[in-house]
């Protein structure tokens, strides 16, 4: 679905929402998309939010085998890219184990759209080379320390002073530069910048 605006879905989600029978969709998913399909559609509504997994994801994933194997055409409607943190893996494996064949649609990730939307390059000649994306939710793994590396912390709100201080302790200048980019590409996209050292309080 691309970071959650309407017009960066692409032609083949457009295509495969236009014959659907049954829509899964997530809380990040473009909402404008959702809202205009046809009153025949079913959408089913298993978005998660922070501490809040309305249906967990075994729940999800029966849902998918459930109305596949009911004869309904499904498309699972995600936010940014099925497979990168979509646990768009998880989904079509357990389609597949049950003899259920899955297309999968790439989307325009967050990871590198949502800083694009803040102005943000995250390769850039002579200051960034490279770039990791890593999950905010747990702790912090081993990314490159060098200065000319960037680190996308997907989710990663909620362990912002933690991460900000493990990549000091292994040797990241606590000047280095960070955003914190909120609901990229949406009407009321907001940017908060710092760096290392203060992020966490400038952002609470």
């Amino acid at each position: 679905g691309g970071p959650g605006s309407d017009g960066l879905l692409t032609r083949r989600a457009h295509e495969l929402l236009a014959a659907a029978d049954v829509v899964v969709v997530d809380r990040l998913a473009p909402r404008g998309v959702v809202d205009a399909l046809p009153a025949s559609v079913r959408v089913v509504d298993v978005g998660k939010a922070p501490g809040r997994h309305a249906v967990p994801q075994d729940g999800i994933n029966d849902l998918l085998v459930e109305e596949a194997l009911a004869g309904h055409a499904v498309v699972r409607l995600k936010g940014g890219d099925p497979y990168v943190f979509g646990r768009g893996g998880e989904e079509r494996l357990a389609c597949e184990a049950r003899g259920i064949a899955v297309e999968v649609v790439p989307g325009v990730t967050s990871a590198v759209s949502v800083p694009a939307a803040a102005g943000i390059p995250l390769t850039h000649r002579g200051v960034a080379r490279g770039f990791t994306v890593v999950t905010g939710h747990d702790e912090l793994p081993s990314v490159p320390a060098g200065s000319d590396h960037t680190v996308v912390l997907l989710m990663g709100v909620v362990r912002l002073a933690g991460s900000a201080e493990a990549l000091v302790a292994r040797g990241r200048s606590a000047s280095c530069p960070v955003a914190v980019v909120e609901r990229g590409f949406l009407p009321d996209q907001r940017v908060t910048l710092g760096t290392l050292g203060d992020i966490a309080a400038v952002a609470a």
